[in-house]
């Protein structure tokens, strides 16, 4: 579950970004975001994203205080659909985590939202609250 805050959040840091992709982390408890961490895309790139190892440790300190673990990591697609890319599958490390894509390829932003194992991305439902 994603909350209309959590929503809004995401969809204004991928369109400050833009023309780069933007990425970020989401934490919060059984599966419920709860908390948006925006991380700096390293490769400041309009096809491709990375985050700062450094970066992502302190991240997962912070969440560990507040009692969460990750839930999702977002990446924006500027001008592409929200479908992992083969990049975007081979990096996907984090196996419990969801991967949302926010497409801005449209008038409206789309979002995809995936479970990425075994160079598998099988869509995964979620609900906007």
């Amino acid at each position: 579950m994603i909350s209309h805050s959590i929503w809004q959040e995401m969809v204004r840091h991928c369109m400050e970004e833009r023309p780069a992709e933007a990425c970020g982390l989401l934490s919060g408890r059984s599966g419920c975001a709860e908390t948006i961490w925006r991380m700096e895309n390293i490769e400041k790139s309009p096809v491709a994203f990375a985050m700062d190892p450094r970066h992502i440790q302190k991240v997962f300190q912070r969440m560990a205080l507040k009692g969460e673990t990750l839930v999702g990591i977002y990446h924006s697609h500027p001008t592409a659909p929200p479908v992992p890319s083969l990049e975007d599958i081979a990096y996907a490390y984090y196996t419990d985590a969801a991967y949302l894509i926010l497409s801005l390829a449209s008038p409206q932003p789309i979002l995809g939202c995936y479970r990425i194992t075994g160079q598998k991305a099988l869509p995964l439902p979620y609900e906007l609250r």
